[in-house]
């Protein structure tokens, strides 16, 4: 499944080493003001090449807007953005033909389908979150109308916290030829109560589900998560007076339903699995095999993922806020 969302739908298209990657946004009101300053800012937090810290892929991602948007403003029609790959040195991949790499999605895809896009990953390399960042930067704009923002934050880095101690353990991993995970914090305020529906269909659901679709994320909690399960009701419950909640362990979220708080999503960011240690692995036939993954890589996803994880929150409140219309009519 290419497409994700309801009311606000977007479909990401293209391979880590193919020509461009990109995105279709289909449902979008009409009448927000959008242009390439918009998305751009986004796009470039995200991309690689900016720091010692993350992959030294050297690409630009400049977005271009193909359709939907005329005069400065959406028009209601499709929108459809693209983003050129041009630094691709897939000759790097040549090993992983035959190879699997551990932790990666080699051995599932080859699994699935037969065959994989062993360039960089395909589909499941970081880069197809591009559209999801590009259609994430609309959907914000929508968002910021209706006085709801979103922010994200590096919380953790291999157990590390503080931004000297975090970007010296992304080094120190870096140099030895591994990686870290971490997490990260979203947080979304000036939402109404209200927003997402009680049952299956739940606010809480749908960002969990947004969350764990975010290829590095292997783990989500909203409010004060785990934490819940070692405490006792009258610790965990947040009281209520005339004047609000007086504390927001839920996240913003009762019932699956907005409570008008700050919505609070951590997630776990695995760390990422090319690297340049040796590790065991099989080839195509099912051989035993010893693999070194070649290529340029992140030590470290974390940096680059925050606006990957606000676009996602951004694309379910879009639609929550889209869906709550229809109620009101």
């Amino acid at each position: 499944m290419n497409t994700f969302g309801t009311n606000f739908r977007i479909t990401t298209f293209g391979e880590s080493h193919g020509a461009a990657v990109g995105v279709v946004v289909d449902g979008c009101p009409s009448g927000i003001a959008v242009n390439e300053n918009d998305i751009q800012p986004a796009l470039d937090r995200r991309r690689p090449g900016t720091s010692p810290l993350v992959s030294p892929r050297n690409e630009k991602d400049r977005i271009e807007i193909l359709s939907g948007i005329m005069e400065g403003k959406t028009t209601g029609a499709p929108i459809a953005m693209l983003v050129r790959n041009e630094d691709v040195r897939s000759q790097d991949y040549n090993e992983l033909r035959t190879l699997m790499r551990p932790g990666h999605a080699d051995f599932t895809y080859q699994q699935k389908y037969g065959i994989r896009d062993y360039r960089g990953g395909g589909r499941s390399s970081g880069r197809e979150t591009i559209g999801r960042v590009a259609a994430g930067a609309i959907a914000m704009k929508f968002l910021k109308e209706q006085r709801i923002t979103i922010h994200g934050r590096i919380l953790s880095v291999h157990g590390r916290t503080g931004q000297g101690a975090i970007e010296s353990e992304i080094l120190a991993a870096k140099n030895a030829g591994d990686s870290v995970g971490g997490i990260a914090e979203i947080v979304a305020t000036g939402c109404p109560c209200g927003l997402g529906d009680p049952v299956f269909a739940k606010l809480d659901a749908q960002i969990a589900g947004a969350m764990m679709g975010i290829g590095a994320v292997k783990g989500v909690e909203i409010g004060a998560g785990f934490a819940v399960a070692g405490r006792f009701g009258s610790e965990n419950n947040d009281p209520i007076t005339r004047d609000g909640f007086l504390s927001n362990n839920a996240g913003g979220i009762l019932g699956g339903i907005s409570s008008g708080q700050e919505i609070v999503v951590r997630i776990a960011v695995k760390p990422t699995p090319s690297i340049a240690k040796p590790q065991k692995t099989v080839d195509i036939q099912g051989n035993n095999a010893e693999i070194t993954v070649k290529g340029r890589h992140d030590p470290c996803i974390v940096p680059r993922i925050i606006p990957v994880a606000e676009a996602m929150l951004a694309l379910v409140l879009i639609d929550a806020v889209l869906e709550q219309a229809k109620y009101r009519k």
